[in-house]
């Protein structure tokens, strides 16, 4: 989503490195980055942090710190760029030229500097893009050449940042298919780490692309100076964090330059995706609800608006389904409360019908024994029964037996003189290739445009890239990482400028595609195919620092031995939906069912645009406990999951946050089981002031392993 600017007013602060005076401050409300530039002309950064009153007092600030490190000179560090010349110099030289600003009169401010190499026509932008109000900064890095043949490029960074403190811990988010977002925090020691991707989709697999960097000591929720890092691209990342000999830290961010070597031709621009990250000296919690705000308004597709609730019919069918059977489950989707009723995989392929995960992908037409009226029967039926229709498609993949794969396999990105590696029984098409972006666009677009009925669209992708190798790019063989990203990126671009209302989610067998690149295209996105409630706490937990509640998909399923209501209470802390067989629900499961997706339904504006405490984390105790205050502060949301049976510290009552102290708020619980009178729960019906829940608490203590209290409060007048 481009933020549309109301009024756009370049100030041409200097045009000559002469007529600079003073720094260069890049500002929120809350947060300040310094730059100045040295006797010698290069631009320096000399502040990151809570910003200085008196705005005079960064003229005293000096430093050693290059803003954006070259490779080939004086500094033996890890470097933001490196680029060989035609004459096969692999140096460059920056040399501040200007510094311009660019204002949006509400909130938004982008700073551009300038700098040049003095020997080789070469141009690199720094861009900065500061949201005042979430204390949010966006950078990125433009680069241009005007050399008369083209030039090589193996390291281009989208960010470099400096730090001199005594210590540091990382944060880190990593994982595997089933296992998401598992977070680890260490101690950084002199030398280098590295976290990056290397499988061109589905990249966020292993590694996540998201940090916390504390300062000095570990950050807690609400203590402690932190940065919040991401990059905004859906494809091979890198960052890098290197302790020199002084101790101090560089943070180099970017696209991974493995196996990505780019020929920059004479007078294009090579722009780098986005490195975004928000500071904060309340610790972690403040570093997320600032990056929640900051997504909602101006990142997430549609951030602000409400969505669907859904039934999937996946776990009710798998493959094996007709359009008798999928108009029953419009029944029980009717019946439970839900908005749309989503048809996940194998509803396609006729020549090799889609029956299983080894046929069939690439032939997007309706498998005419399954559904013998098509698409559109369907789409119909659903609304005679007053819900919406979805359905899923996976249009960057291909089965090996597919039409798709026989007519073009060209098309397919795959290594000469090897065999073929599968996973899932499936390659990728090659999105570098404009044919290949124009058959991806038109399975979509051809779909939507017949039945434009389609209320939502699941998107997919299981696989990611091996033997990788692109016929349409020919020798430029290095290039296939990052065009593979800008033709995706082109897709939806199209597709977005088409049909710019439609909800989809981004899915990749699971959550193998989390990032803010993506997000621009899609509302919402799939967190893990693993929807067992108890793993679920720590994959929800994990992504709740990064992402606001009404981007996170959480399904109700059978997975896993928990109870409903636990399963129900998991899955409602986000954008909730189900994927489970509503006809074997007991009337006891289906009526509470029901009145969950009512209260939801009354609650969902809180819990999706609220802002988000986490009050108990899972890393730390046997329970996990979290809450959503709205904006006014007279509504909240609290969720509290005992893990485990009785521990000591069940006993402690969970302190609230957000509140306002002087506000007296009535607690109420929900999502109880019908006809059940026991609860653990004691202070339901009660009255108590915000000063009192902030500093004293709730009590949750529970005898009972795996159970889930959800209450509601309410300011009273």
């Amino acid at each position: 989503m481009k933020t549309q600017f109301i009024t756009f007013i370049f100030f041409l602060i200097t045009g000559l490195l002469s007529a600079q005076e003073g720094p260069i401050i890049i500002e929120t409300q809350n947060t300040a980055v310094a730059y100045k530039i040295n006797s010698e002309g290069k631009l320096l950064q000399v502040y990151m942090g809570e910003k200085l009153k008196n705005v005079s007092e960064y003229e005293l600030l000096n430093s050693r710190n290059e803003a954006y490190v070259t490779a080939g000179m004086h500094d033996v560090h890890e470097p933001a760029i490196r680029i060989i010349h035609n004459d096969s110099n692999p140096s460059l030289s920056l040399f501040f030229q200007n510094v311009e600003v660019a204002e949006e009169i509400d909130n938004v401010k982008t700073t551009v500097i300038t700098l040049k190499d003095d020997k080789y026509p070469v141009e690199v932008k720094l861009f900065f893009k500061a949201f005042w109000k979430e204390d949010v900064i966006e950078t990125w890095t433009e680069i241009v050449h005007q050399e008369n043949e083209p030039v090589w490029m193996t390291k281009f960074a989208s960010s470099m940042l400096h730090f001199g403190e005594k210590e540091y811990w990382l944060t880190q988010f990593h994982g595997d298919w089933n296992k998401e977002m598992i977070m680890q925090e260490s101690k950084l020691t002199s030398g280098m780490k590295v976290l990056d991707s290397k499988l061109g989709t589905r990249t966020n697999k292993f590694q996540a692309p998201f940090f916390f960097l504390s300062m000095n000591q570990p950050a807690t929720e609400t203590e402690g100076d932190v940065m919040a890092g991401t990059i905004a691209w859906t494809g091979n990342f890198q960052f890098v964090f290197e302790i020199d000999e002084l101790n101090s830290l560089r943070v180099v961010s970017g696209m991974n330059p493995f196996a990505s070597e780019y020929q920059l031709q004479p007078g294009e621009l090579f722009k780098t995706p986005s490195f975004i990250f928000t500071l904060s000296n309340q610790g972690k919690g403040q570093a997320s609800r600032n990056l929640h705000k900051w997504a909602q308004k101006y990142q997430v597709l549609h951030g602000t608006e409400g969505r669907l609730t859904l039934l999937n019919n996946w776990e009710a069918t798998y493959f094996d389904f007709d359009e008798d059977r999928l108009v029953e489950l419009f029944d029980g989707a009717k019946e439970l409360g839900v908005d749309l009723f989503l048809l996940d995989d194998g509803w396609f392929g006729n020549k090799y019908p889609r029956n299983h995960d080894r046929a069939g992908l690439g032939d997007w037409q309706a498998n005419k024994k399954k559904l013998p009226h098509g698409i559109g029967y369907l789409v119909e039926q659903a609304e005679e029964k007053g819900i919406k229709f979805g359905i899923w498609l996976e249009p960057e993949m291909v089965n090996p037996k597919s039409e798709l794969y026989e007519q073009h396999p060209e098309w397919i990105l795959k290594l000469k003189n090897r065999p073929e590696h599968y996973s899932r029984n499936q390659l990728v098409l090659d999105m570098s290739n404009p044919e290949v972006q124009q058959f991806v666009f038109n399975v979509v677009d051809e779909m939507l445009t017949e039945h434009p009925e389609i209320a939502f669209i699941k998107w997919d992708c299981n696989r990611e890239m091996t033997n990788t190798y692109s016929e349409y790019l020919g020798e430029n063989q290095s290039h296939i990482f990052i065009e593979y990203v800008n033709g995706f990126y082109k897709v939806m671009e199209d597709l977005r400028e088409k049909h710019p209302d439609l909800p989809i989610m981004l899915c990749s067998g699971g959550g193998g595609r989390t990032d803010y690149g993506a997000m621009k295209y899609f509302t919402e996105f799939w967190a893990s195919d693993n929807t067992s409630a108890y793993d679920r706490i720590f994959i929800q937990w994990g992504y709740s620092y990064f992402f606001p509640a009404n981007t996170i998909c959480n399904h109700v399923t059978s997975m896993g031995n928990q109870s409903l209501k636990f399963r129900t209470d998991v899955a409602m802390m986000g954008k909730m939906g189900y994927d489970i067989r509503v006809e074997e629900f007991s009337e006891e499961e289906l009526e509470f069912s029901q009145q969950v997706l009512k209260d939801y339904d009354r609650l969902k504006d809180v819990i999706w645009f609220g802002e988000m405490y986490r009050l108990v984390s899972p890393y730390e105790e046997e329970r996990a406990s979290l809450m959503y205050v709205s904006e006014p502060k007279d509504k909240a949301v609290v969720f509290c999951y005992n893990l485990y049976p009785y521990r000591e510290e069940h006993t402690n009552p969970v302190k609230l946050q957000g509140l306002d102290p002087d506000k007296k708020y009535r607690v109420k619980e929900i999502n109880k089981i019908p006809g059940q009178r026991w609860s653990a729960f004691r202070q339901d019906d009660q009255v108590f002031t915000g000063d009192y829940l902030m500093k004293v608490g709730l009590n949750f203590a529970d005898t009972r392993e795996l159970t889930s209290t959800v209450v509601e409060l309410t300011a009273e007048n």
